[in-house]
């Protein structure tokens, strides 16, 4: 029997007289291998940051830092997989792709820098990180109970905070590698940004089938092809890296176990599964196939036990990554198989280093432009959700309001906080948790304590005014 399409509607497919959701989708190999490329691409740049940057901070050389980058491309696809395929409990096996959380970026540089000798930042990190994955692998079934306070106004809030968050990611890449140089933000770059802007929105115009559905990575390639005459794509990465590599267990030391560097992976482990619960909530609206509390569980799981395993292959903490769930909202290609072939593209990666600096070959300014469609698809996502969510009524508007103000104030005033404890900040600065849990606490204020129901049902509008005072009887 021939294999079926990816649908793109609600209606599922059938294999062997039997419906099959599009998630469970088993697409032919060609389609599939460049599906999950794609995917490769979208991420690849959220992936390698974070060890290059805690790299860096602790003082490993050039060799190293490759070495550390192919860990870590390592880790997400075996947490990938994790993710996706699953096992037993394990896994929400939706199309998410696992990969080091950006979140832990300032607390590692920070133990990093609390460590005397450089040569035991890594193991300390190594060993906090191992402790809150295992802390957290327990914690998450209770964690997962959560999923009874995010109704539509909750998520579709929380969806919509997701895409405007990665939006500033995206304009960050679309102005160049490096905000230190002179040619950061120059017309060339953003030139570049633009089109391959354009090639991707004439590809999902005027073409049609499986070219449209890789619209993003046929305007990646496109892209990295127009940049070669400005001398902006860059070869020497693929002449240099080594053709087998394999990141050895504990390469850096074994880990260490420092009580405040534990403590500060376990704030960091908190937001984490704060923010993969939203993007598990987001990817099932976009999927049609809604994370209840078993599936968060069992995500949370996948995302924990990886982390508590990365450290092993000497990667970091990882987490679901947001910017994927746009590629899916964009595609329709909804097929959990497609992102675990991206998974193994990743680990393929870690274990070549030459094909890893194929990806890097992509210039900055090209994936800016992908990153627009992406993450706008994510807000777009949300705000068909909003529209579900009743915002008729006065309570409703108030929530997502003020959910999407507080959320967004990292982006726009990213000193805002300045004056609090690191380990706050942790928190505070993830725009993506705070506009979760003031969604949460709003609606259970507004909606389930006090009168909130006896007022769920009056329509009005918060900008209306109020009532006449001279009209109420004097007391």
């Amino acid at each position: 029997m021939a294999q079926s399409e990816p649908s793109t509607d609600a209606r599922p497919a059938r294999s062997a007289g039997r419906p099959v959701h599009p998630v469970d989708e088993r697409l032919p190999a060609l389609k599939t291998a460049a599906a999950g490329l794609q995917h490769v691409a979208a991420m690849y740049a959220g992936v390698v940051a974070p060890p290059l940057i805690v790299g860096a901070a602790v003082g490993l050389s050039a060799g190293e830092l490759t070495f550390l980058t192919c860990a870590c491309l390592f880790t997400a696809g075996l947490a990938t997989f994790l993710q996706t395929i699953g096992f037993w409990k394990i896994g929400a096996r939706l199309p998410f792709v696992n990969g080091v959380t950006f979140a832990g970026v300032a607390p590692m540089t920070a133990v990093a820098a609390s460590v005397e000798d450089k040569s035991d930042a890594l193991p300390v990190i190594y060993g906090a990180v191992v402790v809150a994955g295992v802390l957290g692998f327990f914690a998450a079934p209770y964690f997962s109970r959560a999923v009874r306070f995010f109704p539509p106004v909750v998520t579709g809030s929380v969806i919509t905070l997701i895409g405007v968050s990665l939006l500033p990611v995206a304009f960050g890449w679309a102005q160049g590698p490096d905000p230190s140089a002179g040619d950061y933000g120059s017309r060339t770059f953003l030139g570049l940004a633009a089109t391959t802007l354009v090639v991707v929105l004439l590809l999902r115009r005027f073409t049609r089938g499986f070219v449209k559905q890789i619209a993003v990575l046929l305007g990646l390639v496109v892209g990295t092809l127009v940049a070669i005459p400005f001398g902006v794509t860059d070869f020497g990465p693929v002449a240099t890296a080594d053709v087998v590599g394999f990141p050895t267990p504990f390469h850096f030391g074994a880990p260490q176990f420092h009580l405040a560097a534990i403590l500060s992976l376990c704030v960091v482990m908190v937001v984490s599964m704060t923010e993969s619960t939203a993007d598990m909530l987001a990817l099932g609206e976009i999927v049609e196939r809604p994370a209840d509390e078993r599936t968060i569980a069992a995500g949370l799981r996948a995302d924990t036990l990886g982390s508590a395993l990365s450290p092993l292959f000497n990667g970091f903490m990882c987490s679901a990554f947001a910017q994927n769930i746009g590629l899916v909202a964009m595609t329709r290609i909804r097929s959990r198989y497609v992102v675990a072939t991206g998974g193994g593209f990743l680990v393929l990666m870690g274990l070549c280093p030459v094909a890893a600096s194929l990806i890097a070959v992509v210039p900055r300014p090209v994936l800016g432009g992908a990153g627009v469609v992406l993450f706008g698809s994510v807000a777009a996502s949300g705000i068909q959700t909003l529209a579900r969510a009743g915002l008729e009524k006065d309570n409703n508007v108030l929530i997502v309001a003020v959910s999407l103000a507080v959320g967004i104030i990292p982006i726009a005033a990213p000193g805002f906080y300045h004056a609090f404890p690191e380990t706050a900040r942790i928190v505070l600065d993830s725009g993506i948790s705070t506009g979760c849990v003031t969604a949460v606490v709003l609606n259970l204020v507004f909606n389930h304590l006090g009168g909130g129901r006896r007022n769920a049902g009056e329509v009005t509008h918060p900008m209306e005014a109020g009532e006449d005072l001279t009209a109420l009887p004097a007391r």
